[in-house]
């Protein structure tokens, strides 16, 4: 099927807006409904189902061993993988994510004597359709999701997540039976606040129909918008909950700003920030030094970070061109599109 050209799309989002706004004044639960549908929405390439024994046939020996798994999580089931034997690593895609992205850092996790467990979250990848449907999620689902593996298999050495993954998961550690001694997120997102100013951007949504969009989030969540943001997750962590924290981001990063990851290692003491340029936001997860360093803070040796607790961000090297990171048009803003 051909792609929708780039004027094509234009002029749908102006068309979309334009609805968004008449509805303002006069149906704004209206337009609070149909702003949920397309928040929550996941992105179609979720739909493709790939086999973890083949993908791309890149898929090393140690992969190929794994053994599949299934848990109950409130009457779906979540499918997974897990590989080795050892303190248990949870690996955590995200948003229109499966866990064949997270494959990379098996092997170098495997051979540090650690256990790895990956899994699809519900509507995601081979798993069941969640509580919204085959073609819709949100963070919460991921760290319920998260938190029903974990009670398979233990408590974690550490958890790498990626994306909005990493909500999902600090989710999971603070409010759910997790618990971590060492925690990475990859490219995290600043949380669902900023996400939601983004999409009344986007779609031209006047204030009441926001409220309601928010009100109608709460129920769908369980949790006001407001709390679910990163920073403000970290700091209602107590001494004993907090895990070691490695974040690694892009600084090209077009669809997770960077900046946000540097308040975030600030707020959390003894944070590590390892920042790299030009791999952008999923190709981060393929490359041999992130999964390297990754490895080697998951088994407590040091590694070499680009800011640790009140430093500066080292600014961005002058021959670096800021769109050289670019994986493609930015996409359009879901609840977990960071």
């Amino acid at each position: 099927m051909a792609t929708s050209s780039p004027k094509k799309s234009t002029i749908a989002r102006s068309i979309l807006r334009l609805g968004f706004r008449g509805l303002e004044p006069v149906a704004p639960d209206t337009a609070a409904r149909f702003a949920e549908r397309l928040w929550f929405r996941l992105p179609a390439r979720v739909a493709r189902r790939v086999d973890v024994t083949s993908v791309d046939g890149v898929l090393g020996m140690r992969e190929l061993l794994g053994m599949p798994f299934e848990v109950q999580l409130r009457g779906r089931v979540v499918r997974g993988w897990s590989w080795g034997e050892g303190p248990v690593v949870y690996l955590v895609h995200g948003w229109g994510g499966t866990l064949e992205q997270m494959t990379p850092l098996v092997s170098p996790l495997l051979e540090r004597g650690l256990g790895v467990v990956a899994f699809d979250g519900l509507s995601h990848g081979h798993s069941d359709p969640g509580r919204h449907g085959a073609e819709s999620s949100d963070a919460v689902e991921l760290g319920r999701a998260l938190d029903a593996v974990a009670a398979r298999f233990g408590p974690a050495r550490a958890v790498v997540a990626h994306s909005m993954g990493a909500l999902a998961s600090l989710l999971a550690v603070r409010d759910g039976w997790l618990a971590t001694e060492r925690l990475v997120l990859v490219a995290p997102p600043t949380g669902i606040p900023d996400l939601l100013e983004r999409l009344r951007a986007e779609l031209g949504l006047g204030e009441r129909s926001a409220r309601r969009l928010s009100e109608r989030a709460r129920r769908r969540t369980g949790y006001e918008v407001d709390v679910l943001d990163l920073v403000a997750i970290a700091a209602t962590l107590s001494p004993v909950e907090r895990p070691e924290l490695l974040v690694v981001h892009d600084l090209l990063d077009r669809e997770a700003p960077h900046e946000p990851s540097t308040r975030l290692v600030r707020s959390w003491p003894g944070a590590q920030l390892l920042s790299t340029a030009g791999l952008g936001h999923r190709r981060i997860l393929a490359d041999a030094a992130v999964a390297g360093a990754v490895a080697r803070f998951v088994d407590r040796l040091p590694i070499e970070p680009t800011l640790h607790g009140d430093d500066r961000p080292q600014p961005l090297a002058a021959g670096v061109a800021l769109g050289s990171g670019r994986e493609g048009a930015t996409p359009p803003v879901r609840a977990g599109a960071a």
